[in-house]
């Protein structure tokens, strides 16, 4: 009799820390459910002014030669909030050259589970940039890859600027 004392002591113990079939994290108790909810990302999620640094290759336009160059680049993203941002860009490539103060605007859809796209054409006479991000950092950090164009590989990273703790 005294043995199976200690196994039903053993059995409430074991339930109350969450070890045992069906009680830990996860789904069935709830808890993670809320926890989700509570991390779920929005546009919202993206709001203010980001410092962004990118690099890559590229097709070289009119009017040079026809050809691929590498880049880099820094600017500042500045998103709304709703899916709308604006971008200043500085860049340096390998055949165009330095292009300053590139003044850009462009669109961003934010998932649950806090990846995205941006889209946008920061040369009017090159075709809209597509790319795939995930946000990490509770939104003080997003790490792209650019999709489209294929002829362009290129990658980043924007941080959170102007951040008061």
């Amino acid at each position: 009799m005294r043995q199976m004392n200690w196994v039903a002591i053993a059995v409430v113990v074991l339930a109350g820390t969450g070890i045992g079939a069906g009680t830990g994290r996860g789904q069935g108790n709830g808890g993670g459910e809320e926890q989700e909810r509570e991390h779920a990302c929005s546009e919202a999620t993206l709001q203010g002014a980001y410092g962004l640094q990118f690099h890559g290759t590229r097709a070289v336009r009119p009017p040079f030669p026809p050809g691929t160059e590498s880049f880099s680049g820094v600017a500042i993203r500045t998103y709304d909030g709703q899916g709308q941002f604006t971008q200043i860009s500085n860049i340096h490539g390998s055949v165009i050259g330095v292009e300053a103060e590139v003044e850009s605007v462009g669109t961003y859809l934010v998932n649950e589970d806090c990846t995205g796209s941006h889209s946008a054409q920061f040369v009017p006479t090159a075709p809209p940039v597509t790319d795939r991000f995930v946000i990490a950092d509770n939104g003080r950090e997003v790490r792209f890859a650019v999709m489209t164009p294929l002829s362009t590989m290129n990658s980043g990273e924007l941080q959170k600027i102007h951040v008061r703790p």
